[in-house]
């Protein structure tokens, strides 16, 4: 990790997000970018990128040797530490230039927080992993403001009040410049669909993202102030750039339109505040259709609220549960949904809640996939094997 230089990223909601417009904001510039994110959809690849592509399995099966040989101490590395350990090491072989890392959970004992950044963002704080990292939004943010380092500048739109104050004075304690969104820099929403961006030392008009919400705005004005740092640092980022990247930039999984007859949406919303924002999405973006909402969820999130905010927009729910162990049953999770909505349908497992949303969907009626993103990424094989989703 000391071979290249390195962006890191914690919070509750959008840092795969902000990575990826980071990551193709500096590709473009012409700079070669290795791009670490969790969890993956499909396919493990998908976790280590190297310039927009998955590194391939025979460098997964390699890394997995290079990393085993060095292996010391009495406690075998946690899965998250020893994948970690591969992109450190892959991306020294490709040799990028920059690295930009998402930490998998938290980030003061994240396996992630082995860095020596360039830069540390954290991108909103919301009530997650309580079990880990505490019960309250103070105890939360300050183990994702543990990857703030000394004399590193560190970037955040942190919105309450004991965030931002956990925020600073951890930024304070160790010298490290710090910027607020909504004070050194903010976007403006504009009718349109784009925004105007103010920053630090540019203001970019009309600027527009390929990723589609109002929360997108957010992340991206998070990504421009972290460009801006860098231009300060001496990088060569022209706003052409910018443009370019933001206008080309992907998130799969993540209020993704995959097919348009029927109409089909993934959104992972694997957590309150992001169940929240795909609900606001659906009922501005399709107050007329009726919507059949194919959801599952993991038994450490708060599953009676997301399903409040879920199942607040729709006419039909087909509750499911994707295979891992901490998925919430179906069955249990169904009965919670029939206290919000009339028409719920439980079933196991996500092939076939896909296949049961495919058989009743009218031509008036829109499909969204959320919950987990390890229902968005089990949906996505199903979808594929039908032909529905390249």
């Amino acid at each position: 990790q000391q071979a290249y230089r390195t962006i890191h990223i914690a919070g509750t909601n959008g840092k795969g997000s902000v990575a990826s417009m980071l990551t193709g904001i500096l590709q473009t510039a012409g700079y070669s970018v290795g791009l670490y994110t969790s969890p993956h959809l499909i396919h493990f690849n998908e976790r280590i990128r190297i310039n927009g592509r998955p590194v391939t399995d025979p460098e997964i099966v390699d890394a997995y040797r290079a990393i085993r040989k060095v292996q010391q101490g009495d406690r075998a590395p946690t899965f998250f530490e020893f994948t970690t350990a591969m992109a450190l090491h892959l991306f020294k072989e490709h040799r990028v230039d920059w690295a930009v890392i998402e930490t998998g959970m938290g980030g003061r004992l994240d396996a992630t927080n082995v860095l020596a950044p360039e830069m540390s963002i954290i991108t909103n704080i919301s009530l997650e992993h309580k079990g880990y990292l505490g019960n309250t939004v103070a105890a939360i943010t300050y183990e994702k403001a543990g990857i703030i380092k000394p004399a590193t500048p560190v970037i955040t739109g942190v919105t309450q009040p004991s965030a931002i104050a956990v925020v600073t004075e951890k930024a304070k304690q160790l010298k490290a410049p710090c910027f607020r969104r909504g004070r050194q820099f903010s976007c403006r929403r504009l009718p349109s669909g784009r925004f105007h961006y103010t920053g630090l030392d540019h203001y970019w008009k009309d600027l527009t993202t390929n990723l589609i919400g109002r929360h997108q705005v957010d992340n991206a004005g998070l990504a421009l102030a972290a460009t801006e740092i860098l231009v300060q640092k001496g990088l060569a980022i022209e706003e052409t750039h910018i443009r370019q990247a933001l206008n080309q930039v992907s998130w799969p999984g993540r209020l993704e339109t995959v097919c348009e007859e029927p109409l089909i949406i993934l959104d992972g919303a694997h957590n309150l505040m992001a169940a929240r924002n795909l609900s606001r999405y659906l009922a501005q973006t399709y107050p007329d259709n009726k919507i059949i909402m194919v959801a599952g969820i993991l038994d450490d999130k708060p599953a009676e609220e997301m399903l409040s905010a879920l199942l607040a927009v729709c006419d039909h729910a087909v509750i499911t549960s994707p295979t891992i162990d901490r998925a919430i049953p179906a069955d249990v999770l169904a009965r919670t949904a029939k206290k919000i909505v009339d028409t719920v349908d439980d079933v196991s497992t996500v092939d076939r809640a896909v296949a049961r949303a495919l058989q009743i969907v009218e031509s008036d009626q829109v499909i969204c996939i959320a919950g987990s993103l390890y229902v968005v990424g089990e949906a996505m094989q199903t979808l594929k094997r039908m032909g529905l989703m390249r």
